[in-house]
């Protein structure tokens, strides 16, 4: 009867400790967590209510490349942790858009080909903003938004200029927030409210 007793308690162990491993493997990497983050910042209903954003698949993955690339941006000069922590970030991005296409039920031999032009899509809008962001050229950057994230839809009408001028406060805003903080536990973004065309 003792023996089935330790046997249970050591079985129960085993069992605790495997479900805790399982948990530790599961608590989420920075890089995770600052992805999540960055998708929470680019779901706010602002963006959507106030700035005209299409809330479609497309219009919520721009928003999500562009704070990607704000916080990219600011790591840019931070040495090599940051280096690593953007890269890890990126990954992070790839990675999910991949399973969210799974998700949706796009099959295996389809994803390479689906995620190809997703790809394009970040680096070509990383590009865009950069330069615009680099000369600080507000016109710039609400043509390149126009043109992306609102894909040139006439009915925007001034709604890029107030992204623009949005983008343009938040890439001070992470300016002035310390590496370690931005490596460790993601970016704080400025209230949309906050930005005037």
């Amino acid at each position: 009867m003792e023996a089935r007793g330790r046997r249970l308690v050591s079985g129960d162990a085993a069992m605790i400790f495997g479900l805790l491993k399982r948990r530790a493997a599961a608590e989420p990497t920075p890089a995770e967590r600052i992805y999540a983050g960055l998708v929470l910042e680019a779901r706010r209903p602002e963006f959507y209510r106030d700035l005209a954003v299409p809330d479609t698949l497309p219009g919520r993955f721009e928003l999500i490349v562009l704070h990607a690339v704000l916080y990219l941006r600011r790591l840019r000069s931070e040495g090599p942790e940051a280096a690593a922590r953007a890269q890890e970030v990126v990954e992070e991005m790839f990675r999910s858009l991949d399973a969210s296409l799974r998700e949706i039920g796009v099959g295996d031999l389809s994803v390479g080909k689906k995620m190809k032009p997703i790809i394009r899509a970040f680096y070509d809008g990383a590009a865009q903003y950069d330069a615009a962001l680099d000369r600080r050229d507000e016109q710039a950057l609400a043509a390149a938004l126009r043109r992306i994230v609102y894909r040139d839809d006439p009915a925007a009408a001034d709604a890029p200029d107030h992204l623009a001028a949005y983008v343009i406060l938040a890439a001070d805003a992470l300016q002035s927030q310390p590496a370690e903080g931005l490596i460790g536990v993601g970016p704080a973004f400025p209230a949309i409210q906050e930005a005037a065309p």
